[in-house]
């Protein structure tokens, strides 16, 4: 299916690895120019590498969106790139319960999962409107609805973005700019499974094995992790197909929602 995505331009916060850096490379399968944004240069640049590899112009901005004015100066980055897509991926996790959070952890989660968001998204908007079509996706998370006990911090820091979309859905009605979230489940990365391999470790699991490939099968992982009706874990090109989509001109009916790419995790409303 052509999403109708050949030349528009786009930011991708946090695409220097991970879930970010596959939305950047299916963004660019479909034709879209895009603004790779990450903290390494080295990271970033192979990033726009793959990126460009596909036909289609690639750029690095570079910068901690947490510094003061850098997340503005991406964001005007974006801008003079001609981004018309904005995809806040951006945003730290930590694992913090209600018993051990000192107050600093939950400012920390919020200001790497809200603030940086705001900001560039204020920044960007001017020019979007201008333009009279955009697309702001903002990433949210599983634990949106089921807030997980061991990540407090990072639960409530994740429910304020997809607030914050759904308001500023609202706030851009009649421009022609839409604002969408696409909420994640266990996805399989190389953090996953360094942090359930910590949580073996530190219950005395020994044989497990949990890495890339190896090790326990990823149906049993999924059972005992995240148990979800679709029997598995999820893949970065899961989240990556959604962003497409809502970027896309076939979405211009989709406003304001909360796209769940979870396998059914979190159930139904």
């Amino acid at each position: 299916m052509d999403l109708r995505l050949a030349g528009q331009g786009a930011l991708v916060t946090g695409s220097s690895a991970g879930i970010g850096a596959t939305i950047a490379e299916m963004l660019a399968d479909e034709g879209c120019e895009v603004l790779v944004h990450g903290r390494d240069a080295g990271a970033a640049a192979a990033v726009a590498e793959r990126v460009a590899a596909r036909g289609v112009r690639a750029e690095v901005v570079l910068g901690d969106l947490t510094e003061p004015g850098v997340a503005e100066q991406v964001a005007l980055t974006a801008r003079d790139f001609g981004a018309r897509i904005l995809v806040n991926n951006a945003g730290p996790f930590a694992e913090h319960d209600w018993d051990s959070s000192q107050p600093s952890d939950w400012r920390a989660a919020f200001e790497g999962n809200v603030l940086p968001t705001v900001r560039v998204s204020q920044t960007l908007l001017p020019s979007l409107r201008a333009h009279g079509w955009g697309r702001v996706i903002t990433i949210g998370s599983r634990a949106v609805r089921t807030p997980l006990p061991h990540m407090a911090t990072y639960s409530a820091a994740k429910a304020a973005v997809v607030n914050m979309t759904t308001s500023l859905a609202r706030h851009l009605a009649g421009t022609g700019v839409t604002a969408n979230c696409v909420s994640p489940g266990v996805i399989v990365t190389p953090s996953l499974y360094r942090m359930i391999e910590e949580r073996a470790t530190a219950e005395a699991d020994e044989g497990t094995g949990l890495d890339e490939g190896t090790g326990l099968d990823e149906a049993d992982i999924a059972a005992e992790y995240a148990p979800n009706p679709s029997g598995r874990l999820g893949r970065p090109q899961d989240i990556a197909a959604a962003v497409a989509y809502l970027a896309s001109p076939l979405a211009d009916y989709v406003n304001g929602i909360e796209l769940r790419v979870d396998g059914g995790i979190t159930g139904t409303p």
